[in-house]
């Protein structure tokens, strides 16, 4: 049932489904792997400094080395529900008395990392891991649960045994090397693999047997033969020669929230929108400033800071085999922030910055370092610590019009942001004078339609970060407003594939045929996720016929699109876009069906069984509707929307 309905609403885009395998996103060509194991011998140092890092032991075997938290007969209660650690011989456990008195002892298949909390892995069917929600607090020597305020039943999508808690589909890729999720639809299983569980060499580096080939041979080599293979010495990610850009882009594959194109990992060179959509400054994940608010990583972050648009890249601050900073005090700022400057970046001002005169605070205090007032540090997972790399100036003074947080009451919290304003105007009275694009985008969030000047300004405006450009066209996108689509058409030219993509939503405002006009020459773009988003927008074009060429690049943009829904069959978030397209192409059974597998995968996607009541109003009448909108209460009793519609249908 479940892969008949896949391929019905994926025929919705006319196209054949004829396998959710690998889509080949993960061929390593002629290359293949051979474990870190191989790297070390000749790379002694970069061996011995990535042992033991974070990225060696984000993902390993249960073993008394590796298991840091305390099996020895614990026990750890929450929401009347108790968790009971053990081990029997090599093996650890966990026995779960739920709150009806049920009883389950499950074993640790694995363990995800080692520092400030080290979290457990569970199979709860063959191939199938789940990420557990009890985990151990490091430093505090604790047991503690992940969502202490949320009740998590069982069967409930944010379950440890639900959904969004696979690690197959939700985790594992950034935490292996070589991995490939190989999900199977027809029966709901995962055959995954990997090359190397943990972060290896060759997670960054590519397959390396054409390089071990290239290292044997050299040894038989006079000084005077050629170097073989010249490209890369026979690996798919050279950083030597790759460039900054290049070298951010590979870092940012797993330190960003975004949206996989591909069942696995890409080979590493392989460019980042090529394989991922980079989630924008929406609300949820950002503050209206682009702050950090849920737990979206790095690199959404560092695309905003002036550091990122002067070329500043992630190993000027981060070691990359140790995965330890290069400097743990201000040194690591005042390599550039000197009166020496950096010769690299030239437009960089050469002054005194580690000082109480640019400070404002004694030396040496957690005041008077740098991150504390360029880099918020946020809290997720209960104890993990992660800060903010936009390396903004701190402004208070926004805080009433972004609600975002600032810097000085993370501190001060004794004050509020109007006194951090008025201490910062007392030192640079110019400060609060400077425009920032967090106004226009909190005025885009509340009304897209009202802000749209500024909007249509902000998106213009080629200083501003790509990143925050692109956000204010998905504002506008929500405005569905004629004018932008015309007065905006030139930015489906952007350099940045990120402002592209996001014109392209504009767009849908435009005549049908006016749409398509300018939409056709993005099927050809040079990157993936522009010629995905194009694919979207052209969906319910009326498009009577192409010219060969524009077809079969129409037909590929298709297949692009369909290879990555194919990806993450596996979410609930798919389905509810196979939904939206097969309501779009008016396919209500394939419609129906998709929106009955979300909510057969989380039963608490409130928008699924709204969705689900509006199809039975339209098309089966009262007695259906109401049908659907018990079985719904049942699960969600407290929905608003759901009662109302309830109402509603009562009353006619």
């Amino acid at each position: 049932m479940f892969r008949s309905l896949l391929v019905a609403v994926l025929a919705c885009i006319s196209l054949a489904m004829p396998s959710l395998a690998q889509t080949g996103d993960t061929e390593t060509g002629s290359a293949d792997y051979v474990g870190s194991a191989s790297c070390a011998n000749c790379h002694e140092g970069e061996a011995k400094a990535w042992q033991g890092s974070h990225h060696a032991l984000a993902w390993t075997l249960p073993t008394p080395e590796t298991v840091l938290a305390d099996f020895d007969d614990s026990e750890f209660n929450h929401d009347g529900v108790r968790y009971a650690f053990s081990r029997a011989g090599a093996q650890f456990r966990v026995t779960i008395t739920e709150v009806d008195g049920s009883e389950k002892t499950h074993d640790i298949h694995s363990v995800a990392g080692i520092a400030p909390l080290q979290q457990y892995l569970i199979e709860t069917e063959p191939g199938r891991l789940q990420s557990f929600d009890v985990v151990w607090d490091v430093d505090g020597a604790r047991w503690y649960h992940l969502y202490p305020e949320q009740d998590l039943p069982p069967g409930d999508g944010l379950h440890w045994t639900g959904p969004y808690k696979n690690w197959n589909a939700r985790c594992a890729e950034c935490h292996a090397t070589g991995f490939e999720k190989n999900y199977d639809a027809a029966s709901d299983s995962y055959h995954s693999q990997q090359a190397e569980i943990g972060v290896g060499c060759e997670a960054c580096h590519g397959p390396g047997s054409a390089h071990v080939t290239w290292a044997e041979t050299a040894r038989e080599r006079s000084p005077q033969d050629p170097l073989l293979p010249p490209e890369g010495y026979g690996l798919a990610m050279d950083f030597n020669t790759a460039g900054t850009e290049a070298m951010i882009q590979q870092c940012a594959g797993c330190h960003s929230r975004r949206e996989p194109m591909g069942q696995g990992n890409p080979i590493p060179g392989t460019p980042y929108h090529d394989a991922y959509t980079l989630s924008l400054l929406r609300p949820g994940l950002y503050h209206a400033d682009g702050q950090i608010l849920d737990e979206v990583y790095v690199y959404g972050s560092f695309l905003q800071s002036k550091m990122y648009q002067r070329g500043v890249g992630c190993l000027d601050c981060h070691e990359p085999h140790g995965a330890t900073l290069r400097a743990e005090d201000n040194s690591l700022c005042t390599q550039c922030h000197s009166p020496a400057a950096n010769p690299r970046f030239p437009s960089l001002k050469a002054a005194l910055y580690d000082d109480p005169a640019h400070t404002f605070h004694p030396k040496g205090s957690a005041g008077a370092e740098c991150k504390s007032c360029h880099m918020i540090e946020r809290d997720y997972m209960g104890i993990d610590g992660r800060r903010d790399h936009s390396f903004r100036i701190p402004r208070p003074d926004l805080v009433a019009v972004t609600g975002g947080p600032d810097a000085c009451t993370d501190c001060h919290a004794d004050q509020d942001a109007g006194w951090a304003a008025a201490e910062i105007a007392k030192r640079y009275p110019d400060a609060a004078k400077r425009t920032h694009y967090g106004t226009v985008l909190a005025a885009g969030r509340a009304d897209p339609v009202a802000a749209g000047p500024g909007l249509r300004i902000l998106a213009q405006d080629r200083d501003q970060a790509g990143l925050v450009r692109a956000t204010a066209l998905w504002l506008l996108s929500q405005g569905g407003d004629a004018n932008s689509a015309e007065f905006l058409a030139g930015l489906l030219e952007d350099d940045d594939p990120l402002v592209r993509a996001a014109a392209i939503g504009v767009q849908r405002a435009a005549p049908p045929q006016t749409r398509v006009q300018r939409l056709i020459p993005l099927l050809a773009d040079p990157v993936r996720m522009v010629r995905i988003e194009t694919a979207k927008a052209m969906l319910d074009a009326p498009i009577a016929r192409l010219p060969a060429r524009i077809e079969a690049q129409m037909q590929a943009a298709m297949t692009d699109w369909r290879r990555a829904l194919a990806a993450r069959v596996d979410f609930p978030e798919t389905h509810m876009v196979m939904a939206g397209m097969a309501l779009t192409m008016r396919n209500i059974p394939a419609a129906r069906g998709a929106f009955r597998q979300v909510i057969a995968m989380d039963p608490q996607r409130e928008e699924a069984w709204i969705m689900l009541a509006r199809i039975a109003a339209a098309m089966d009448g009262p007695d259906a509707t109401a049908g659907v909108l018990d079985e719904a209460l049942e699960k969600l009793p407290h929905s608003a929307a759901l009662n109302e519609m309830k109402r509603s249908v009562a009353e006619q």
